[in-house]
């Protein structure tokens, strides 16, 4: 169901957005057969660079999330389908005079379906009060690649996080049994706790499954060549979780496209096929 404009939205002056994806499996060749969408989400058409898998593209054209901004994502990978969804450019959450910027995505994906979730980071600009939450859910046999990238302030440019919050939650179950479960609530006044992010500005997650004790030697083996940051990974059930905290969202992209590279072929079963947005 597409989100409704409702009284709250109309007062904060705030674009309330929604896109809905459905993908199933064709004669030769995962479609996008479901498309519907409500305020600025939208995504281009369908790419097949490798065969059967869908390559989309999320876009949202205002260029940015602003306070009183609410976006709600429901994608559904029928039984069988293979799907990659991405974004061509960094979210940006911008400084708010209050109201919080609201982002909610609800990932199902069904048995022998594969969905890769690859989007850019997402860039909170100091003075930004934003909401995030992704829901996923698997069936038996579903396969995931999923990251997320959080970018407090622009280090790049030595712009610091000093005042806004973020509010993030992540949750993901296999076939109804809860297996992930983790929120980051983060300020200015207690970025700097060891137990959070030590005063980083960048936090990531990378998820890949199913995966084995195999794939966690291969992904140690490059998460102990990076360098730079902090990075770990460990394996929850044939889950693979891999953590970054640094200073650099290219240091973190890097990582995690090293690690989903070496191992999509063995966990999700297609050798690697990097999406051309990533190059431009």
């Amino acid at each position: 169901m597409m989100p409704a404009v409702t009284q709250e939205s109309i007062q904060t002056g705030g674009w309330r957005a929604g896109l809905r994806l459905g993908f199933r499996a064709g004669s030769d060749r995962t479609v996008l057969a479901e498309r519907r969408r409500h305020g600025p989400l939208a995504v281009q058409r369908p790419f097949y660079p490798e065969g059967g898998i869908c390559h989309v593209y999320l876009l949202h054209p205002p260029g940015g999330v602003v306070g009183g901004d609410s976006l709600d994502i429901d994608t559904g990978m029928g039984q069988g389908t293979g799907a990659l969804v991405t974004t061509p450019g960094a979210t940006k959450f911008y400084r708010s005079a209050g109201a919080q910027a609201r982002q909610v995505q609800h990932l199902r994906v069904a048995a022998d379906a594969t969905l890769e979730w690859l989007p850019q980071e997402n860039i909170l600009f100091p003075g930004a009060q934003v909401q995030l939450e992704t829901r996923i859910e698997l069936q038996a046999g579903a396969r995931l690649a999923f990251w997320e990238i959080q970018c407090l302030g622009r280090p790049a440019i030595g712009e610091d996080f000093d005042s806004g919050r973020l509010d993030s939650r992540l949750t993901l179950s296999r076939e109804g049994q809860p297996l992930l479960d983790e929120r980051l609530r983060v300020g200015a006044e207690n970025r700097t706790r060891l137990s959070l992010i030590a005063g980083h500005a960048v936090s990531a997650t990378l998820l890949i499954g199913p995966a084995d004790d195999e794939a966690l030697e291969a992904c140690r083996a490059l998460v102990q060549s990076a360098g730079d940051g902090h990075a770990a990974a460990t394996l929850i059930e044939g889950l693979l979780v891999v953590r970054y905290l640094g200073d650099s969202t290219e240091h973190a992209r890097r990582l995690f496209t090293a690690i989903w590279q070496t191992l999509r072929q063995g966990t999700l079963g297609h050798p690697p096929c990097v999406p051309r947005i990533w190059a431009t």
